[in-house]
């Protein structure tokens, strides 16, 4: 690496990329990481992750402030939006997420270089920007996240009909919103509107919500959302989608051919996302991508060209920040001559609805399509102490276990809190525990968590203690 001015280069700042960076200077790495937006973070700290949720907590107090207060003995008057100040906090979340990683990067002696980057060669990248250069490294990786796919008839202007980056930043509050999608984006964008007031249709393709996850999570899903007034149309194909400077006009047909329209202020096109390779210009380096607009990699995340590495939702696999960290921590560490793995089937996924749904292993559709025989032990929230006194009683916990040997093979929950519960999962099935082991394992009363073990009491021998 010493003939090179840097040991590693990191293309992207996003939640892989950063970590990357964080963990090759730990490492003892001369490290650089080339951002093209005057701010760090990528798509997760300034137009993802972190500003969703905090969109998602600001709406969720609206919803509990107008549904559950009185019933707590809360007498409050009439209860109003301010959508400028609600964005300014959120604006504020995100600019303390994106200076503390820029405090990071200092604090690791990284190099910080704002532009755009591109292949010249295999180990020499082209920054344009505000002074045009070029930064060799011995080893690359290339960390460059994801942008919001669409429809090929879809035209997204940023004003009627939008993506999520737009949705998160909207000067008014929406009278009307038709969604196209109900995945995960779908399903959070939907639910911080529709608590805010608006009247929110989600049009989803498929034949359940959040279709990438546990059949049971999307049924349960879709019905507590419909009963908090949220217009779901499943089986639906989008077809045409007209917007003039006042709404939008969205036109699909049901799964029986009728054509069905909705008028709205805006349509939220939530239809994914696509790796994001634009002007890297890898025909440079002797690289290309796949019919999937992946860059290929190995195991390591080595490309074919073995110096220039690929990490997060330009590779194969779930487009998840958390996923791109472990796997800017184990390119770092493999470079290091260190032997780090990733367990894919262990990488929790998570929905920040109200109630949360998180999941981990394999879904029951799918062990049951790979001839598994397993077991399956189900509680409900409803008749849990904590979630009795919260009033969150909505959701359930699922556990699916080899029938013969009882090992964890799911988990799979819709509830209170649950994106901090799946850890518990997460946890055990790292150490292929079975459900026996977390039926007789203490658990704190009352607490949400205690519906993890009367599930695994369900799957061990059906006989959970409180149903």
């Amino acid at each position: 690496m010493a003939n090179y001015p840097y040991d590693v280069a990191i293309i992207g700042s996003g939640p892989g990329g950063y970590v990357a960076a964080i963990r090759c200077a730990q490492l003892g790495m001369k490290t650089a990481i080339i951002e093209k937006y005057p701010t760090l973070g990528g798509t997760c700290l300034n137009v993802g992750c972190i500003p969703s949720k905090a969109l998602l907590d600001s709406s969720e107090h609206v919803e509990k402030l107008k549904s559950d207060f009185r019933t707590h003995g809360i007498e409050t008057g009439e209860v109003t939006v301010n959508i400028g100040q609600m964005m300014a906090r959120k604006a504020d979340v995100v600019k303390q997420n994106v200076d503390g990683v820029a405090y990071l990067m200092k604090k690791n002696k990284i190099d910080v270089i704002t532009g755009t980057a591109s292949f010249k060669d295999a180990h020499t990248l082209a920054i344009s920007g505000d002074e045009a250069r070029e930064l060799k490294a011995a080893h690359i990786i290339i960390a460059t996240g994801s942008k919001p796919a669409s429809l090929p008839f879809i035209k997204i202007d940023k004003k009627r009909v939008i993506t999520s980056t737009e949705a998160l930043s909207l000067e008014e509050l929406p009278k009307s919103m038709v969604i196209i999608g109900g995945g995960i984006i779908g399903v959070e964008l939907g639910s911080v509107y529709a608590r805010l007031g608006t009247e929110v249709h989600i049009v989803e393709y498929m034949d359940r919500l959040i279709p990438g996850m546990d059949k049971d999570l999307g049924r349960e899903l879709k019905k507590v959302l419909s009963k908090k007034g949220m217009k779901i149309h499943l089986s639906h194909k989008v077809k045409e989608v007209k917007a003039t400077s006042r709404q939008v006009t969205v036109k699909a047909d049901d799964k029986n051919g009728k054509e069905i329209s909705w008028k709205a202020d805006y349509c939220l096109v939530a239809v994914g996302r696509r790796p994001y390779t634009e002007g890297l210009h890898l025909e440079n380096a002797g690289l290309e991508v796949n019919k999937r607009g992946q860059i290929d990699v190995n195991e390591h995340l080595q490309t074919k060209v073995a110096h220039i590495y690929a990490i997060g939702d330009v590779i194969r696999g779930a487009m998840l920040a958390h996923k791109a960290e472990e796997e800017g921590v184990l390119v770092a560490e493999y470079l290091a001559g260190q032997k780090p793995h990733i367990n894919y089937n262990l990488i929790p996924g998570v929905a920040y609805t109200w109630p949360e749904v998180a999941a981990v292993g394999a879904s029951e559709e799918e062990l049951k399509a790979e001839g598994r025989n397993i077991k399956v032990g189900k509680f409900p929230f409803r008749a849990n102490g904590r979630a009795r006194a919260s009033m969150d009683t909505d959701g359930f916990i699922k556990v699916i276990a080899d029938a013969k040997t009882d090992e964890i093979l799911g988990v799979h929950m819709i509830g209170p809190r649950v994106a901090d519960l799946i850890m518990e999962a997460v946890t055990a099935m790292e150490f292929r525990a079975s459900a026996e082991d977390i039926a007789r394992s203490c658990h704190p009363h009352p607490t949400y968590s205690e519906v993890m073990k009367e599930a695994c009491l369900a799957a061990t021998e059906n006989r959970p203690l409180h149903m």
